[in-house]
């Protein structure tokens, strides 16, 4: 009889991860909780150094944005995508940290979807963030899954290079920006 009812159970599951209008959801149910763990600072001797600002990214009135005016700043980038449940998961909590760091270090949004399916994702659920869309290649920046996140110093070391959810909005992060900041 257990047996039975843990089969039925199971197939219930199974069922409604695979109806299209109920897997998004539980997928970024289930991001959300891998989205608490705090993104690690990488060791001093694997941090990588950005070499090559040449990029260039465009805001969704054609404003482009040259990647070299970034230099000498602390700067957060984040790749993601309106459909990724981990992306979706975890901007409550860059949100939150860009609410409180906009003005003191240089965030970059980057989504390669169209600008009317990214503003009304924004705003159905109130994000404030700018985003752009590639118009060249970064060098350094070769991106094969989302969400894709760093958070580069100064002198252009990647400090923190994480792929997956992640939780931006914790202290360690914050913590970490602000010794950056000083």
């Amino acid at each position: 009889m257990k047996i039975k009812r843990n089969n039925i159970i199971f197939l219930i599951v199974i069922a409604i991860l695979l109806i299209p209008k109920t897997r998004k959801p539980i997928q970024v149910f289930i991001q959300k909780g891998l989205a608490l763990i705090s993104p690690s600072v990488i060791s001093e001797n694997k941090q990588s150094s950005i070499n090559d600002y040449y990029w260039k990214l465009k805001d969704e009135k054609g404003a482009i944005f040259n990647f070299k005016e970034a230099k000498g700043k602390v700067v957060l980038i984040n790749f993601w995508a309106t459909w990724c449940p981990p992306c979706i998961a975890e901007m409550p909590s860059l949100q939150k940290l860009y609410t409180d760091y906009h003005d003191k270090i240089e965030f970059v949004f980057i989504s390669n979807e169209s600008f009317k399916t990214i503003n009304s994702f924004l705003e159905k659920n109130s994000y404030t963030f700018k985003i752009y869309n590639e118009v060249s290649k970064s060098k350094f920046f070769n991106i094969r899954g989302i969400p894709r996140t760093f958070l580069i110093d100064k002198q252009g070391k990647v400090l923190i290079d994480k792929t997956g959810a992640a939780n931006w909005n914790s202290e360690s992060v914050r913590q970490t920006i602000d010794d950056l900041l000083k």
